[in-house]
């Protein structure tokens, strides 16, 4: 009896010790989901807020890489996240096309503006984009002071769409924007660098809103300021997308599909939906749920519908 007594004990023990360091490890170490990114959504510190946000309350630490979308896509494409926030929607459809997104998402969208020096020595504010960048070209090339145009020039989603706006207004980006003289800056770096650089230059620069504002927040005594803000081409919309297993059989899929499905969640939505109210006194970025439907133009992209974890 005794001998069982005891035998019974060490498996009363064993129980404990195995439970307890199976309880530890679900509290103690999250799962980690690498999201490549662009600068424009990084750059407002709205991703820095998920971030803790989601740790806390689903234990998943979101390992955020900002670079331009064009980058970030092609970290992807190299296997190097899970999954994909970026603002460029030709780049998106050819990523999915070549089979390396699913699941795409649309989250959320603000606009893209034209900012400029306070003095705007173009004489383009309040112009129609195409109409304010051709302008803007005819001074420059002509050596107007003080017209300057500072682009990103790398690739990005922001970068595609001020090129869209280029040929819009009858300009072959490459041959008639890029290399024509010092009125045309390219910075290649990310939203809130290229828009220092155009501040310390007085130089006109297309931006995202959301980072314009963040940027000026921090940077009160810069000269820019909004000069173009309306205009069917300004539309700037966000998406998620996962990176297929079929492609990459080590996708962190579960995870990837569960955050996918937060982001469009009601609770998701809300929380895009706050950030920045209380400092700009606005949100820094829309709720895609606040479209009627979002599949249709100009947004073109399911925002409500749940997702799931693709099968073979």
């Amino acid at each position: 009896m005794k001998k069982v007594t005891v035998a019974l004990s060490v498996l009363v023990v064993l129980f404990a010790v195995v439970f307890t360091a199976g309880c530890i490890t679900d509290d103690s170490e999250p799962t980690e989901l690498l999201v490549a990114t662009t600068t424009s959504l990084f750059d407002t510190g709205l991703l820095d807020a998920v971030q803790d946000y989601y740790l806390e309350e689903y234990n998943v630490n979101l390992l955020f890489t900002a670079q331009g979308t064009g980058k970030a896509i092609a970290s992807a494409k190299n296997g190097d996240a899970d999954v994909l926030l970026v603002h460029s929607p030709s780049q998106e459809a050819a990523f999915i096309e070549e089979g390396y997104g699913v699941n795409h998402r649309g989250i959320a969208y603000n606009y893209f503006v034209l900012v400029g020096p306070a003095a705007d020595p173009a004489g383009v504010k309040g112009m129609q984009p195409e109409a304010g960048f051709e302008k803007i070209r005819e001074l420059g090339t002509a050596g107007t002071d003080g017209v300057l145009f500072v682009s990103r020039g790398d690739a990005s989603g922001t970068h595609t769409a001020e090129q869209k706006i280029w040929k819009s207004a009858g300009f072959d980006y490459a041959t008639e924007v890029q290399g024509t003289g010092d009125w045309y800056k390219e910075t290649g770096a990310g939203m809130g660098d290229s828009l220092t650089t155009a501040g310390e230059l007085g130089g006109y620069i297309f931006s995202d809103e959301a980072t314009f504002l963040k940027y000026k927040s921090n940077n009160p005594d810069s000269p820019l300021e909004v000069v173009i803000a309306e205009g069917d081409s300004l539309l700037n919309r966000y998406t998620v997308m996962s990176i297929s297993p079929a492609k990459f059989p080590e996708t962190n899929i579960e995870d990837a599909t569960d955050f996918t499905n937060w982001l469009i969640s009601e609770e998701g939505q809300e929380f895009i939906g706050a950030y920045g109210t209380e400092e700009y006194g606005k949100p820094l970025f829309t709720p895609m749920n606040t479209i009627a439907d979002s599949t249709k133009a100009p947004f073109n992209i399911d925002s409500t519908t749940p997702v799931a974890v693709p099968t073979a």
